[in-house]
Protein backbone atom coordinates (compact mmCIF):
# COMPACT_ATOMS: atom_id res chain seq x y z
CA UNK A 1 0.00 0.00 0.00
CA UNK A 2 0.71 3.48 -0.47
CA UNK A 3 1.43 5.72 2.28
CA UNK A 4 -1.82 7.91 1.57
CA UNK A 5 -3.63 4.16 1.58
CA UNK A 6 -1.94 3.29 4.52
CA UNK A 7 -3.06 6.79 6.10
CA UNK A 8 -6.56 6.36 5.14
CA UNK A 9 -6.37 2.51 6.64
CA UNK A 10 -5.16 3.88 9.66
CA UNK A 11 -8.16 6.60 10.28
CA UNK A 12 -10.69 3.68 9.15
CA UNK A 13 -9.24 1.41 11.93
CA UNK A 14 -9.21 3.98 14.47
CA UNK A 15 -12.70 4.91 13.65
CA UNK A 16 -14.19 1.70 14.21
CA UNK A 17 -11.74 1.19 17.28
CA UNK A 18 -13.73 3.01 18.99
CA UNK A 19 -17.48 3.72 17.36
CA UNK A 20 -20.17 1.35 19.15
CA UNK A 21 -18.55 0.46 21.65
CA UNK A 22 -21.71 1.78 23.33
CA UNK A 23 -23.91 1.42 20.75
CA UNK A 24 -24.04 1.71 16.81
CA UNK A 25 -20.78 0.54 15.14
CA UNK A 26 -20.88 3.20 12.49
CA UNK A 27 -21.50 6.08 14.78
CA UNK A 28 -19.83 7.93 17.52
CA UNK A 29 -21.25 8.93 21.01
CA UNK A 30 -20.49 11.34 22.85
CA UNK A 31 -18.54 9.22 25.41
CA UNK A 32 -16.66 7.40 22.77
CA UNK A 33 -15.83 10.74 21.32
CA UNK A 34 -14.24 11.87 23.92
CA UNK A 35 -11.99 8.35 24.73
CA UNK A 36 -10.71 8.98 21.19
CA UNK A 37 -9.82 12.52 21.47
CA UNK A 38 -8.00 12.01 24.69
CA UNK A 39 -6.47 9.20 23.63
CA UNK A 40 -5.67 9.48 19.97
CA UNK A 41 -4.76 12.37 19.66
CA UNK A 42 -3.16 13.43 22.82
CA UNK A 43 -1.38 16.87 24.10
CA UNK A 44 -4.13 19.42 25.51
CA UNK A 45 -6.52 17.00 24.46
CA UNK A 46 -5.56 13.70 26.31
CA UNK A 47 -5.87 15.81 30.10
CA UNK A 48 -8.90 17.76 28.73
CA UNK A 49 -11.87 16.71 31.85
CA UNK A 50 -13.49 19.53 30.72
CA UNK A 51 -16.90 18.58 29.20
CA UNK A 52 -17.96 21.86 28.04
CA UNK A 53 -15.17 21.76 25.57
CA UNK A 54 -15.94 18.10 24.89
CA UNK A 55 -19.75 19.03 24.55
CA UNK A 56 -18.87 21.64 21.49
CA UNK A 57 -16.66 19.93 19.88
CA UNK A 58 -19.15 17.21 19.67
CA UNK A 59 -21.76 19.66 19.12
CA UNK A 60 -19.47 21.33 16.08
CA UNK A 61 -19.16 17.58 14.30
CA UNK A 62 -22.61 16.92 14.59
CA UNK A 63 -23.33 18.60 11.51
CA UNK A 64 -26.72 16.57 11.16
CA UNK A 65 -27.67 17.08 14.41
CA UNK A 66 -28.96 13.12 14.99
CA UNK A 67 -26.48 13.29 18.12
CA UNK A 68 -23.63 10.82 17.11
CA UNK A 69 -20.73 11.66 15.13
CA UNK A 70 -20.29 9.30 11.92
CA UNK A 71 -17.11 8.80 9.61
CA UNK A 72 -18.40 11.94 7.60
CA UNK A 73 -18.01 14.14 10.67
CA UNK A 74 -15.10 12.23 11.80
CA UNK A 75 -13.13 12.52 8.68
CA UNK A 76 -14.39 16.85 8.82
CA UNK A 77 -12.38 16.86 12.54
CA UNK A 78 -8.96 14.74 10.95
CA UNK A 79 -9.26 16.98 8.09
CA UNK A 80 -9.54 20.14 10.13
CA UNK A 81 -6.17 19.08 12.56
CA UNK A 82 -4.12 18.15 10.16
CA UNK A 83 -4.67 21.46 8.18
CA UNK A 84 -3.70 23.47 11.83
CA UNK A 85 -0.88 20.83 11.97
CA UNK A 86 0.13 21.48 8.14
CA UNK A 87 -0.19 25.52 8.65
CA UNK A 88 2.19 25.21 12.14
CA UNK A 89 4.82 23.67 10.07
CA UNK A 90 5.28 25.49 7.46
CA UNK A 91 5.24 28.69 9.17
CA UNK A 92 8.12 27.64 11.37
Amino acid sequence: MSQIQQAMALLIDCFQKYAGKEGDKNTLNRGELKELLQKEFGGPLSKSNDKAAIDRIFKDLDANKDNSVDFREYVSLVACLTQLCFESFTTK
